[in-house]
């Protein structure tokens, strides 16, 4: 059953259309005939007459009992995305309206387009219609009690939507990976009374401001959106021909062309000098080697196909990687202490950060694309020096075990103790290899701790249900590769020992000791002074500890689900508070 009524109502010299449509399930919706001002008018479910001699907060108490028994509420074409939380809201004041200050939707209209600088899109928070009712109050034109209780309702629900996306980013990243284990509550407080306090703050600018820190690490990829915004207003930068390999001292008519890409984005001073120029120079090549170190290739000033590539990505598509590492930001930065650990999975590099300044950085190398790093958080406890390896079984059986029986000789120089069932050591030339497979396995290898151990001299433990940690490794000359996407999953560190004396320095650790201790071939076990957290995430932009913009490659292909999701409509998945 469905039915249509079109009722008008004057104020003024200003004519406003309202349609109310009522499908079976009972929920209702308001559509726009001509003009987007009709959002201005209130869903009406009484006759118009007697609804006139409702004063505003009856009328919000109408509505949000309506919200409340079918969950859907359209005001003007525009979706209440609030539900729950939104009625929680006005049944705590009695459904008394939030917003009769024009300074406070004044305030709501800035933090509205200051959405705009951190990658979001504005039209999400109902833009145009607060924008609308601000002017309307300051004309007095809102008379009403229904467009009084309606707009009130609306603009309670931009405020929702911004403060969700601001603390806990418009897309939900347990949708798009399934370890994900960071918080995403906002403390102790009910998310009301959070809405509430906002709303009654003298300063709603500085109270979202409050409830979003995040700090230095956000706050530049932010400004860096800024600039690649300004640069693609004026139009970005043209892209350079293909052509043969460019090395140091060569003569190439393309030179003038990649002096103003660099140029561009500040990887030379000037493209001037080389505009009459086709020599590929020595401050050429400078420019060309820190624009590889910012996007994590071979730094050796060649100009490749790899190089060329990454210097003809659009402006455009730069702007997008900005934007959704900026909502990768909004995921985690809001929960952080001052001290911690990141993993940046797609730079293969690690910091350790204290008092929120990097103290210690370092390249690593992570679980190949079909062994990926998993992106969670933990906590790292201690740390153990001379560790033994025990083989996974999926890596002896899948990997180990056909080395072995094509080489009669492999536990020769690999250090590896063999146990069976029973945990009783086993001499390898005793069994008979050729009638092992993964189905019939009865084996466990242990590799002992040494400078051949898969683990190297240390590792770094935050227990986890992945297995996953920090460790040395023996396979240096990889650290020589951009793309370091080698591991089975767990993080190789280059320099570990600088990385110990960091964490353990409070504890005496010095290098000295720690020489000492490796050298006993002992397994030590050293505890950190407090648990530190340990966050293995995955940035494809990020502002480098000189404050240079760096962009990564996607090495697991991840940023192009994040962009989808970004572009679709507002979902809210908050714990019941």
């Amino acid at each position: 059953m469905s039915w249509t009524t079109v009722e008008k109502a004057e104020q003024g010299s200003a004519h406003f259309a309202l349609r109310i449509s009522m499908n079976a399930t009972g929920s209702r919706t308001m559509t726009k005939p001509l003009s987007w001002l009709i959002a201005a008018v209130f869903l009406l479910h009484m006759p118009l007459a007697s609804a006139q001699h409702l004063d505003v907060r009856e009328s919000i108490r109408v509505e949000i009992e309506q919200l409340r028994e079918t969950g859907v509420l359209s005001i003007g074409g525009v979706d209440i995305a609030a539900g729950k939380l939104l009625a929680e809201v006005y049944e705590r004041r009695n459904f008394a309206p939030n917003w009769a200050d024009r300074d406070d939707i004044n305030e709501l209209i800035t933090a509205i387009k200051n959405t705009y600088l951190d990658g979001l899109d504005p039209t999400d928070y109902h833009l145009k219609e607060v924008e609308y009712v601000h002017r309307e109050l300051g004309a007095g034109s809102l008379q009403s009690a229904h467009e009084q209780a309606a707009l009130d309702v609306m603009l309670t629900d931009s405020l929702f939507r911004l403060g969700y996306h601001q603390r806990f980013g418009k897309v939900n990243p347990n949708d798009l990976d399934p370890h994900w284990n960071f918080n995403r509550e906002l403390g102790d407080e009910p998310p009301a009374v959070v809405m509430q306090k906002a709303m009654d703050a003298p300063s709603l600018l500085d109270f979202l401001e409050s409830l979003t820190p995040r700090g230095p690490i956000y706050k530049k990829l932010r400004v860096a959106l800024a600039e690649y915004r300004k640069l693609a207003a004026v139009g970005g930068w043209q892209t350079v021909s293909e052509g043969e390999t460019l090395k140091l001292g060569a003569s190439d008519p393309r030179v003038p062309a990649i002096a103003k890409r660099l140029a561009v984005t500040g990887d030379i001073a000037e493209a001037a000098p080389y505009a009459s120029s086709s020599v590929y120079d020595e401050a050429l090549e400078a420019g060309v080697r820190k624009f590889q170190k910012r996007h994590g290739l071979d730094n050796d000033g060649v100009v490749g196909p790899v190089t060329l590539r990454a210097m003809n990505v659009s402006v455009k598509d730069r702007i997008e990687q900005l934007r959704l590492n900026l909502e990768r930001g909004r995921w985690v930065f809001d929960d952080l202490a001052e001290d911690f650990i990141i993993v940046n999975i797609a730079g293969f590099k690690a910091y350790v950060i204290r008092d929120s300044a990097i103290v210690w950085q370092a390249d690593v190398q992570v679980g190949k694309t079909y062994h990926q790093t998993p992106i969670f958080r933990d906590e790292m406890k201690y740390v153990v020096f001379n560790p033994t390896w025990t083989v996974p079984y999926s890596i002896a059986t899948k990997e180990m075990l056909p080395r072995i029986k094509n080489d009669p000789t492999y536990f020769d120089t690999r250090d590896f103790d063999i146990k069976n069932r029973s945990g009783a050591l086993v001499d390898p030339k005793s069994i008979d290899w050729s009638q092992l497979s993964r189905s019939n396995f009865p084996y466990t290898f242990v590799q002992r701790a040494g400078p051949r151990n898969a683990l190297g001299r240390v590792k770094f433990i935050f227990p986890n249900e992945y297995s996953v940690y920090l460790h040395d490794t023996p396979s240096k000359s990889l650290f020589g590769r951009a793309e370091r996407a080698f591991s089975h999953g767990c993080v190789r560190v280059k320099n570990p020992f600088d990385l110990a004396e960091v964490l353990l320095g409070s504890e005496g650790w010095d290098q000295e000791k720690i020489k000492a201790t490796l050298g006993s071939l002992e397994a030590t076990t050293v505890y950190l002074p407090e648990p530190l957290p340990v966050l293995l995430l995955y940035w494809t932009a990020e502002i480098g500890p000189t404050g240079d913009l760096h962009f990564y490659t996607d090495v697991y292909e991840r940023d192009l689900r994040i962009v989808k999701a970004m572009g679709e409509p507002f979902k809210a998945e908050l714990p019941d508070g």
